[in-house]
């Protein structure tokens, strides 16, 4: 089988975005396809995106509670792009979307940080939150341009993470939240409802431990790739979901009830 095409992948993969198409897995086609040439096919997109005129908001941890690796047949976490064209902020934290635009949809409940000055690479809770301005809960509507939710964890790479869009409620500075930031945001736990009907539980201790310790994982990812895609100041990041990733349908209305943390809850209608 003949090597891959970075500039090609990219391509396709970004036509497949744009048109909100499926198409086949890249390992499918190129078996060994990696981390390496996946996160270079992203980085190509990304570029794109920005010579059309996006902007850059922040970044995605994906793949950070670990209940998911086995269904989704991986077995650690990855990271992609936010812009800000995907990003819809409410500071009533009431939304409505149109799944049209979107392939397989699933919805997660997530903390999103957004960071007031340039995080240091750090594994310490305290010195990353000295760098958030902003804590707020959101949920991330992620899709899947692999048919089923079929892939490996290269191809969620190359597809950006599979984000699709970041619903953000009101911002909260982590002085307002009281002592203890750090311990709580690991053990809160979020209530995630449809229609009115309790679907499932999660709590912070899910994202690897706490969103503060998957930032945690993110820098150190980010510390072996080119210097430029550091985390800066003015960047958000939304931490991973804290349930399951669950399929979300037109004529749906999902909500959350958070417990622990003084963060509102949410609610989101689905629509065609």
């Amino acid at each position: 089988m003949p090597a891959s095409d970075p500039a090609a992948l990219a391509r396709d993969i970004k036509a497949a975005q744009d048109r909100a198409a499926s198409i086949a897995p890249v390992t499918a086609r190129h078996p060994r396809f990696g981390l390496d040439e996946a996160y270079e096919v992203a980085a190509r997109i990304h570029r794109a995106r920005l010579a059309e005129g996006a902007q850059a908001a922040g970044r995605k941890i994906g793949f950070t509670n670990t209940a998911m690796w086995a269904a989704l047949g991986v077995d650690f976490p990855v990271w992609g792009r936010v812009y800000a064209h995907t990003v819809v902020q409410d500071d009533g934290g009431e939304f409505r979307c149109r799944l049209d635009r979107y392939v397989e949809p699933r919805i997660e409940p997530e903390i999103v940080l957004h960071f007031g000055a340039q995080p240091p690479q750090t594994s310490e809770p305290a010195r990353i939150l000295d760098c958030v301005d902003w804590i707020a809960h959101g949920f991330e509507l992620v899709q899947s341009h692999y048919p089923a939710w079929q892939f490996q964890a290269a191809d969620t790479v190359a597809d950006n993470a599979l984000h699709g869009a970041l619903y953000v409620g009101p911002p909260k500075e982590p002085a307002g939240l009281g002592p203890g930031l750090a311990e709580r945001l690991a053990s809160f736990q979020v209530g995630l409802s449809c229609n009115g009907v309790l679907r499932e539980t999660g709590y912070g201790a899910n994202v690897l431990g706490s969103p503060l310790a998957a930032l945690a994982h993110l820098l150190a990812a980010l510390a072996d790739r080119p210097a430029d895609e550091a985390i800066q100041a003015g960047e958000l990041v939304s931490t991973g979901t804290l349930t399951r990733a669950y399929p979300v349908h037109a004529g749906e209305t999902w909500t959350t009830a958070l417990d622990g943390i003084g963060l509102p809850g949410m609610r989101i209608v689905f629509e065609d």
